[in-house]
C-alpha cells in the first residue's frame, strides 16, 4: 500500500499540467511542479493561502475577477457539479496566462464534499512565439527588451498586410496602443522598474495572441498590435480583451504592487488606406482614448 501511495504522489506530482487541491474554505493544500512552472510561484509561497487572497487573480475573458466571487472552484464546492472553463492566471513575473481549468469536487469517505481539485494547462502561444523569436533574432528585427517584433518588423509586416489585401481582399486590423502614466512608474520606481513593466505587458500580448496575429513595439511604452482576417466588431472584441488584461496584470516589485494600464486607437483598414494613413488614424484614435480619460478603446 505504501508503495502504491508513492507512485500515486509521484504521478500527480509530475504531471505535465498544473493541479492543485484547496479545502472548502478554498485554502490551497497542495500545488505540484507543473502548477509552478506554468505559474511561476512556487508551493512554498501559495500552499496554506486562500484563493481569495487573489494571488492568482484569476478572471475571465470580460477581465471579471473569478478570486473574490464565485469561481469554478467555489462552484463545484458548492454544487458537486464538474467545471470546464477558460481563464486568465496571473504568472509572478507580472502577465496573464491564458489557462484551461477542469475543476472537480473533493470527497470524503461518506460522500461530503471536502474541497475541490483544478487541473489546468497553459494554453498560451509561447511555444510558437519563441519559434517566432529565434527567426526576428536572425534577421535583427526583435525588440531587445520585450522580445517583441520592432518598428522595423513590424511597418514590414504592415506592408504584407497590405499586399495580401491587395492580391485576396482580406482585411486586417491595427490596434495602437500607449501604457497610461508610464513616466510616472519611472519617476517613481525607476528605469529598471519600468523596463520590467513593459516586459510583464509584453508578456500578456505574445501570451494571449492569436497564432496568426502579430504584436511588437513601435517605440517607448507604445506597441502595435496586427490583427488578420477580422472585421469591426472583431477588431474591437480583441482590444478590449488585451486592455482589460493588461489592466488586470501587475508585478510585485520592492514590496509594491505596479500595475498599469493602457490606452488603445483600434481601426480596420480601409481601401484608400496606406500603412501611414492606417497608423495615422490609429493614432489619432489612440489620442481619443486618453483625452476620454485612459484605459479605453476609441473604433473607427
Amino acid at each position: 500500500m505504501k508503495l502504491e501511495k508513492e507512485m500515486y504522489e509521484q504521478i500527480v506530482e509530475n504531471l505535465h499540467d498544473g493541479l492543485y487541491f484547496v479545502d472548502t474554505n478554498r485554502t490551497i493544500t497542495y500545488w505540484n511542479k507543473a502548477a509552478e512552472r506554468i505559474s511561476g510561484f512556487s508551493a512554498e509561497e501559495v500552499v496554506g493561502r486562500s484563493c481569495s487572497d487573489n494571488m492568482l487573480t484569476h478572471v475571465d475573458q470580460e477581465g471579471n475577477s473569478l478570486c473574490k466571487g464565485m469561481c469554478p472552484l467555489a462552484e463545484t464546492i458548492t454544487d458537486g457539479k464538474l467545471r470546464e472553463a477558460h481563464v486568465y492566471m496571473h504568472h509572478k513575473n507580472g502577465h496573464q496566462v491564458p489557462v484551461s481549468v477542469r475543476v472537480s469536487p473533493l470527497r470524503d469517505k461518506d460522500g461530503t464534499i471536502t474541497g475541490a481539485i483544478e487541473l489546468f494547462a497553459d494554453i498560451s502561444n509561447l511555444v510558437a512565439n519563441e519559434l517566432h523569436v529565434k527567426e526576428l533574432k536572425k534577421l535583427s528585427y526583435l525588440d531587445s527588451l520585450t522580445q517583441l517584433a520592432n518598428r522595423r518588423y513590424i511597418e514590414k509586416e504592415l506592408q504584407g498586410r497590405f499586399d495580401e489585401k491587395a492580391r485576396y481582399n482580406t482585411s486586417f486590423g491595427v490596434l495602437f496602443m500607449d501604457l497610461d502614466c508610464f513616466k510616472t512608474v519611472n519617476d517613481t520606481y525607476g528605469h529598471d522598474a519600468g523596463d520590467k513593466v513593459l516586459q510583464f505587458v509584453a508578456n500578456t500580448l505574445a501570451g494571449n495572441s492569436r497564432p496568426f496575429d502579430l504584436y511588437g513595439r513601435w517605440g517607448g511604452e507604445e506597441f502595435i498590435g496586427i490583427l488578420r482576417n477580422v472585421n469591426a466588431r472583431e477588431v474591437e472584441i480583441l482590444a478590449n480583451r488585451m486592455r482589460s488584461l493588461i489592466e488586470k496584470a501587475y508585478m510585485m516589485y520592492a514590496g509594491e504592487k505596479l500595475c498599469v494600464t493602457v490606452s488603445i486607437g483600434a481601426t480596420l483598414v480601409r481601401d484608400p488606406d496606406s500603412v501611414e494613413s492606417l497608423l495615422k488614424r490609429a493614432d489619432l484614435l489612440l489620442y481619443k482614448s486618453k483625452a476620454a480619460g485612459r484605459n479605453c478603446v476609441t473604433m473607427d
